[in-house]
C-alpha cells in the first residue's frame, strides 16, 4: 500500500505562488511514478505533472514553465512548486502514485486563485 497526504493548498491572488507537498508512506524512490493531478468543478481530473523513479518528468502544456515537480527521497516527499498562478489553475490537487500496476491517490488539497 502507498498512502499519500497532500498539504499546502490555499487561496492566492493571480500571479502568486504556492508549493504543494505530498507525504508518502513508502520510500518515494521506490515508487514507479509520482505525480500531481487536478480537478476543477464540473471538469474531469487532469494530469498536471509526473516524475518517474528514473527522474523523467512530464508536464501538462498549460503549466509548462510555471510549475515544477520534484521529489525529496530522504524525506519521502513529493512537491509541486506553482508560480505565476492563474484563475484557471483553481482546482483540487491530488497526489498520485503508480506502483505494482495500481494507482494510489491522496485526499486532495484545494487551490483557489483569485483574479
Amino acid at each position: 500500500q502507498v498512502q499519500l497526504v497532500e498539504s499546502g493548498g490555499g487561496l492566492v491572488q493571480a500571479g502568486g505562488s504556492l508549493r504543494l507537498s505530498c507525504a508518502t508512506s513508502r520510500s518515494v524512490f521506490r515508487v514507479n511514478v509520482l505525480g500531481w493531478y487536478r480537478q476543477a468543478p464540473g471538469k474531469q481530473r487532469e494530469l498536471v505533472a509526473t516524475k518517474t523513479d528514473s527522474g523523467d518528468t512530464n508536464y501538462a502544456d498549460s503549466v509548462k514553465g510555471r510549475f515544477t515537480i520534484s521529489r525529496d527521497n530522504a524525506k519521502n516527499l513529493l512537491y509541486l512548486q506553482m508560480n505565476s498562478l492563474e484563475p484557471a489553475d483553481t482546482a483540487v490537487y491530488y497526489c498520485n502514485a503508480v506502483q505494482w500496476g495500481m494507482n494510489f491517490w491522496g485526499q486532495g488539497t484545494q487551490v483557489t486563485v483569485s483574479s
